[in-house]
């Protein structure tokens, strides 16, 4: 049993997740929308707030809507207690349709043919005031699935897969 425990996904992340209430500050720079407020309480996901941050964290190319793995607003929550924002979380790119993955897939090397982009599992993030270097290290820590490091246009991807780094 010991040994199963440590192939528990997210075990950092579950750590900081065990506030009876956690919430998000999100702004995508795209649409101008933001999400503030908590999206977890009393031992329950707020569907309102899923709601909201599904809209905020749409496909802002196609207006497509999908579901956020809740899992992966536990890692964004993990990283902002950990980076203590004071600022809303930057979300370049979340939900991505198949439309706007293909059309991105022929402008860049970089974007995966199933980029878990496309099931609502991943999300391209900046935190104002964190150097993208210390953004990528506070995500890698904590163990929660992919981290992707993208200096040059000063991002860091993080999803909710296979732990890996690139």
């Amino acid at each position: 049993v010991a040994a199963a425990a440590g192939l528990l996904p997210f075990p950092v992340v579950q750590a900081h997740c065990f506030s009876s209430k956690r919430s998000l500050w999100l702004n995508n720079p795209n649409t101008g929308e933001s999400f503030d407020g908590v999206y977890f309480e009393n031992g329950k996901y707020v569907h309102d707030a899923l709601d909201k941050i599904n809209q905020v964290m749409r496909d802002y190319r196609t207006g497509d809507i999908h579901l956020i793995d809740r899992d992966l607003l536990d890692i964004l929550f993990a990283i902002c207690r950990k980076t203590r924002c004071d600022s809303p979380l930057t979300i370049i790119s979340g939900y991505r349709s198949p439309a706007t993955n293909a059309w991105l897939r022929k402008r860049s090397k970089n974007v995966a043919r199933n980029s878990l982009h496309l099931i609502g599992k991943a999300a391209d993030i900046r935190v104002p005031g964190i150097r993208t270097a210390s953004l990528k290290r506070v995500a890698e820590n904590l163990h929660g699935g992919g981290v992707g490091y993208y200096p040059r246009s000063r991002f860091v991807h993080v999803d909710t897969g296979p732990i890996r780094y690139w």
